[in-house]
């Protein structure tokens, strides 16, 4: 049954009944419409995250996607910009970031949300945190791409 479901919609946003950038309703609402369990609903909605058509977005809802559509959460864009500055070695190798109370004056945010981003790079191996000192941009050994 979730892969009817996920043909019926896939068909609603491929005709623009749900457009890029609008928010489906919610999975109760689905469940009603389509006379399924909540988990049936869900795994419907898993196909068409998995092919792009959808995002999650915390608080909002599943958004539809459709080419240019960008949803971001600001720690995304935190980890953007500093990813970008390490990329143009504004920030080499070895270089300190800005501190977490830096960051979060500069955009306006939480230090949940500038530790999240953090995190995210921390995660993809472009800076490593020193206890009690900061966090730094990762030495990278272009022939095997680890660490040095």
């Amino acid at each position: 049954m979730y892969t009817q479901i996920a043909d019926r919609l896939r068909e609603r946003i491929r005709s623009g009944e749900f457009a890029p950038g609008q928010v489906l309703p919610s999975e109760a609402e689905l469940c009603r419409e389509f006379g399924v369990a909540r988990n049936t609903v869900r795994r419907g909605l898993a196909i068409l995250e998995a092919e792009g058509l959808l995002v999650t977005v915390a608080s909002k809802g599943r958004v539809v996607l459709g080419e240019g559509t960008a949803v971001s959460y600001r720690y995304q864009v935190i980890a953007a910009w500093l990813r970008e500055r390490i990329a143009r070695r504004e920030f080499a190798p070895g270089d300190l970031l800005p501190s977490e109370a830096a960051l979060r004056r500069r955009f306006q945010a939480s230090r949940n949300t500038v530790r999240l981003a953090l995190s995210l790079l921390e995660h993809e191996k472009l800076v490593m945190a020193e206890h009690g000192r900061g966090r730094f941009v990762r030495f990278q050994d272009s022939r095997t791409s680890q660490d040095v």
